[in-house]
């Protein structure tokens, strides 16, 4: 079953189990079928290697969201036949990388201008892999799974228990809208609850474009409970994901936007020596923001990661500098690597860090 420029049923997302076998234990042969149906990019597949084999049509992912399903990956990749995609795990962890098997090594091509394209607020880096660093990821997958590691179906299966037993508040967090869906859309996808437009809050990003994600506040928890059946059903054309949420989350995210509408308003925004990091890998201490950091003079003190209302690192963090001097100078680290994925920088204030200080809490 392909994926071809729409979605399958995914079930809990996780489900490629069976096809991964077939691809294993055929082969190449697996791919010697007549092309399928999509648009483009199937037209002779194999001009390009007559008189030898084509190669193994895989790419790399890499930054991909600790929480990033199949469902993710196929809306990011839309339009090109996926086969398999393998999540890859580091010491029973997610390690934010992943193996995308195409349907035909043109196929390919079209995957790599895909790249540092986004998934949610990260940047997706793509490359061209091989047979054997698929065949390596499956092996240590399999090694992982028989020593009790978590598989990746079965992180799915603990992330869908986690949701179902968090508290209610009568709040859900939406994620994965199209960025046209306007208030009205939203309240028809939950048409069997009665809902006006006051209770739903689409938010932006910091560049003031829709954020993909809004909040809905329901009558009361039991509302927002039944609401969670809808859970990955579309919207149009994507797969809306829910979680329970708090009117603390609903406040900042609300607050984010707003004030990402204030600093368009000052061109350039002026520094107070206080940057806000977003993109951090969820594992991401204070030394290893002291490295990246690590022209400047920083103390422990200076730095301050933040946390949502489950307690989990929202990726984000705050770093007071000696002076605005500095941080105008860090801005230069915008965008560069600590670990594997892309830092953003922005410019913040002491008023927006305190604003955060009731969600940090001392990480080394």
């Amino acid at each position: 079953m392909f994926y071809s420029g729409g979605y399958a049923d995914l079930g809990d997302g996780r489900e490629m189990g069976p096809k991964r076998q077939r691809i294993v234990d055929q082969g190449s042969s697996y791919y010697g079928a007549s092309p399928s149906s999509s648009f483009m990019y199937n037209s002779s597949p194999y001009a390009s290697y007559i008189g030898q084999p084509p190669p193994f049509p895989i790419v790399r992912l890499r930054g991909l969201p600790f929480d990033c399903t199949e469902a993710d990956i196929a809306e990011f990749l839309h339009g090109l036949d996926i086969v398999d995609i393998l999540f890859a795990h580091k010491g029973g962890r997610f390690s934010g990388e992943a193996y995308c098997v195409l349907g035909y090594p043109l196929q390919v091509d079209f995957a790599l201008q895909r790249n540092r394209q986004n998934i949610g607020r990260r940047y997706v880096e793509v490359f061209r892999s091989t047979r054997h660093e698929y065949y390596k990821a499956i092996a240590h997958e399999v090694s992982d799974s028989h020593g009790g590691s978590p598989h990746p179906s079965s992180r799915a299966k603990s992330y869908d228990e986690e949701k179902d037993m968090a508290e209610h508040t009568g709040i859900l967090r939406l994620r994965g809208l199209p960025y046209s869906a306007v208030t009205d859309d939203i309240i028809d996808f939950f048409k069997d609850f009665v809902l006006s437009e006051d209770k739903v809050h689409i938010t932006y990003n910091s560049e003031g474009r829709p954020s993909g994600e809004a909040f809905v506040v329901f009558a009361n928890p039991e509302d927002s409970r039944a609401a969670m059946a809808k859970d990955r059903m579309t919207l149009g054309n994507r797969y809306i994901e829910l979680f329970p949420s708090s009117q603390e989350e609903m406040d900042e995210a609300i607050s984010r936007g707003r004030r990402a509408d204030s600093e368009d308003e000052r061109d350039p925004p002026a520094h107070t020596g206080v940057l806000r990091l977003r993109g951090l890998p969820f594992s991401a201490g204070k030394e290893d923001i002291m490295e990246f950091f690590r022209e400047f003079v920083l103390s422990e003190e200076c730095i301050h990661i933040t946390f949502n209302s489950g307690k989990r690192p929202t990726g984000e963090a705050f770093v007071k500098f000696a002076s605005p001097e500095d941080s105008e100078a860090a801005m230069a680290k915008d965008r560069k690597m600590l670990g594997s994925r892309y830092i953003e920088l922005f410019v913040s204030s002491p008023e927006e860090l305190n604003d955060a200080l009731p969600r940090s809490r001392s990480k080394k």
